[in-house]
């Protein structure tokens, strides 16, 4: 909200927001490929038609949602990077992200929903988180890391929101850290840990010392 919006936009802005929350609690209940915009009416005390005015279908709501998912988690990186967190502080800050609202973790790194395809746009906030990333990967060196073969097709990159073309082996090295830790997390959220027997938080922080070095 912007000290010139009108009365009617700020009160278009509030609905709004009911309207994400209650889609939240559907999505903590049913999962988001249930989520209906006639039953958030119905909770609202709407019809159909007049919700419609706020998103006009399905699609633009679930968008909505994870256009604010990917925004929470690039705040959440920036302030810690920010505060001077290295790529384990940064790391430690995606899991307690990730464990206060598993949610709104699945629903961005979770099971596709069916029929359902994000905007471009919406990448820009993960280019974003990947990019606070990448600086820290080249505090940090990340010198465990193998060379991959990879990096010839990396090397061709030249679109990365702040990444040069010529650092293959950085972009190559970030990605790995990014995709080894979301293995863990989306295992951990999905509850396939359960009954094992061993602390995820471990296990999630010797993939961090795996990759990031001692």
């Amino acid at each position: 909200m912007t000290e010139t919006e009108t009365p009617r936009q700020r009160y278009r802005t509030q609905v709004q927001e009911e309207i994400k929350q209650h889609a939240w609690e559907q999505i903590a209940t049913a999962g988001a490929s249930a989520l209906s915009l006639n039953a958030i009416a119905k909770q609202m005390g709407m019809s159909g038609p007049a919700l419609y005015r706020y998103f006009a279908n399905r699609d633009e709501l679930i968008t909505a949602l994870i256009r604010d998912a990917y925004q929470s988690l690039a705040d959440t990186i920036g302030a810690a990077a920010a505060d001077g967190a290295d790529l384990r502080g940064l790391a430690q800050a995606m899991r307690t992200w990730a464990l206060e609202d598993p949610q709104r973790y699945l629903l961005v790194y979770g099971t596709p929903i069916p029929g359902y395809e994000a905007p471009e746009d919406t990448t820009r906030l993960t280019y974003e988180v990947m990019t606070m990333l990448l600086e820290a990967s080249g505090a940090e060196g990340l010198a465990a890391m193998p060379p991959s073969p990879l990096q010839p097709h990396l090397a061709e990159h030249n679109g990365w929101a702040g990444a040069r073309a010529e650092e293959p082996p950085a972009l190559h090295r970030a990605l790995v850290f990014w995709t080894r830790l979301h293995g863990v997390l989306s295992l951990e959220l999905a509850g396939h840990f359960a009954g094992m027997g061993f602390d995820p938080a471990a296990l999630y922080a010797a993939e961090v010392e795996a990759v990031a070095g001692s």
